[in-house]
């Protein structure tokens, strides 16, 4: 119990550093492709220097075990690439309100994928998260449907993420997959995914926005370091935790940090919420 506290605690603080820097980030620079492409870059950085020098124990894949990994790694990539859209379409606030349906899309998919049966408390529970959700989006003074329907494309990627790293978990392929390693994995591949799509649909326009960003050269490369750190770590302490839980419970540990960074962004960004928002997001949270 206390290392998951200790598990969720970090996991939290460190999401909620992610979002703001990334959405200062998004500010600054409209290019949200090659900038989410940049955050795993980041963190593949991270994991190869840590098994270069053998701070950590490098895994051994072979081709089986990698073409396993191939699925989850695509669908790392694609969640965390509609994140990034939706935050740069809307305010961080709203993208959180719509991810905290995630444990929809967990117990649907557990229920597909896992063979395991909702209780009719899980099932009766996801009510309310659907219908404070719609009822905040619906009064979201920043509403577009670009935000939403790319938080709803993250929300189905990462919950399908999930599914198949637990598999993954409770069949090792290869030596030294740890939870850890299997995260750095999972980074390694979703950006090798990611690089040749982000250079097709912003590279032509980088320089252009890159000359027009609102923050000076340095501070945006040191901004975008950050957030892929931040990102990676949090990344790799949910995994930790994913590890001693049940998928749906690591979903319902996943909405209560949207919590913390929906009271974060709102102290930093000052986005406003409707009444009939705020009492969404509290229905939603509460179920």
């Amino acid at each position: 119990t206390v290392k998951l506290g200790l598990y969720f605690g970090a996991w939290f603080a460190l999401s909620a550093g992610y979002n703001i820097v990334n959405k200062r980030v998004l500010n600054a620079v409209a290019l949200p492709w090659l900038h989410s492409t940049a955050t795993l870059g980041v963190g593949g950085v991270y994991v190869l220097f840590l098994w270069a020098t053998r701070l950590r124990t490098a895994p051994k894949l072979n081709g089986p075990a990698l073409r396993a990994l191939l699925p989850i790694g695509a669908l790392h990539a694609a969640g965390h690439l509609s994140a990034v859209l939706s935050f740069s379409a809307g305010a961080v606030s709203f993208t959180q309100i719509v991810k905290a349906a995630e444990p929809v899309f967990t117990c649907l998919l557990g229920a597909a994928v896992l063979k395991q049966a909702v209780s009719r408390g899980v099932a009766l529970s996801l009510i309310p998260i659907v219908l404070g959700v719609s009822l905040a989006s619906m009064t979201e003074l920043s509403f577009t449907w670009v935000a939403f329907g790319a938080a709803m494309a993250s929300n189905l990627a990462f919950a399908s993420r999930n599914i198949y790293a637990r598999l993954s978990l409770d069949k090792p392929k290869g030596e030294n997959m740890t939870p850890e390693n299997l995260y750095g994995v999972l980074t390694l591949i979703a950006f090798s995914i990611s690089l040749p799509f982000a250079l097709i649909v912003e590279g032509p326009k980088a320089y252009a926005a890159l000359s027009a960003a609102t923050m000076a050269p340095t501070a945006l490369a040191a901004a975008v370091a950050k957030t892929g750190a931040y990102f990676y770590l949090y990344n790799e302490v949910a995994m930790l935790a994913l590890n001693n839980v049940h998928p749906v419970t690591h979903a319902v540990a996943n909405t209560i940090k949207r919590v913390v960074i929906l009271l974060a962004c709102l102290i930093v960004f000052r986005n406003p919420l409707t009444p009939l928002c705020a009492t969404g997001s509290a229905i939603a949270i509460g179920g």
